[in-house]
């Protein structure tokens, strides 16, 4: 018979002394001043992780708690480079808020070399929240992974139409926010988004016709425009060792309920 889990404050209990001292503090201040795990906040996570530093070990056992707080306090100190398919499809079969998905997705699934297929895989998903993993990772490779070409944006463009009639909240806001962040890529992917949109638009759907119209007012914006043209001229009067990247700047990165 296995062993019950750990309870977060366990966990943070058990690593402490093996820990710096900067963690040890952090630790020893969060045992000391928050008796209830889930009365972190999300700056007070990030400090945290900070302090403990990427430890796969502990972010398994933080996972396998199934604390809320805990878990999201795993993705944060996990390593990146080691995580496997399996792991991440025995994380996503647990998720259980849109919270937890876009924290994943975020700091840790984004930065594995298997987030673009997990992107496809799980937008096929029939649970909402495994679905919901899809479309965020496609929200957010749109906005950080800087080096991927175009084709592989027309490519999630047409999956993101094949779904935009999912009625469930978290699906249908996530899939609006990879459409619109792919859209503000540059000004050739705010063309074929604009244009996915309106066939979206057309679709006999009240989550099409929300995903259409919200993507639709935001990447034909003067705004998003103004930027997505101010983006091109730099990177035309850039020279080649300065790359194509893509500048953040307006395009924010923030969590979509």
């Amino acid at each position: 018979m296995s062993e019950p889990a750990e309870s977060f404050h366990e966990v943070l209990a058990g690593i402490a002394p093996k820990s710096s001292a900067r963690a040890r503090e952090a630790i020893e201040r969060h045992l000391a001043n928050s008796p209830h795990a889930g009365s972190m906040n999300a700056p007070a996570l990030h400090r945290l992780a900070r302090a403990i530093g990427r430890d796969h070990g502990v972010a398994k056992r933080l996972w396998a708690s199934g604390e809320q707080t805990a878990r999201f306090l795993a993705p944060l100190v996990e390593i990146s480079t080691g995580v496997t398919p399996q792991q991440m499809e025995s994380w996503v079969r647990e998720f259980d808020s849109w919270g937890l998905v876009d924290c994943c997705c975020r700091y840790l699934f984004l930065d594995t070399r298997h987030a673009w297929k997990k992107a496809v895989e799980w937008s096929r998903r029939t649970r909402e929240f495994e679905k919901r993993a899809g479309f965020s990772l496609m929200a957010y490779l749109a906005i950080h992974d800087k080096s991927a070409k175009d084709a592989r944006f027309h490519r999630l463009l047409k999956i993101v139409e094949r779904h935009a009639t999912d009625e469930r909240h978290f699906v249908k806001k996530a899939a609006n926010w990879a459409l619109r962040q792919i859209g503000k890529r540059n000004l050739r992917l705010n063309r074929a988004a604009l244009q996915t949109a309106r066939r979206i638009r057309t679709l006999d759907s009240r989550a099409a016709r929300w995903i259409a119209s919200d993507a639709i007012r935001e990447l034909s914006s003067k705004r998003v425009v103004r930027r997505l043209r101010a983006r091109r001229r730099r990177q035309r009067n850039a020279s080649p060792s300065d790359g194509l990247a893509c500048d953040r700047r307006g395009f924010s990165s923030k969590l979509h309920d």
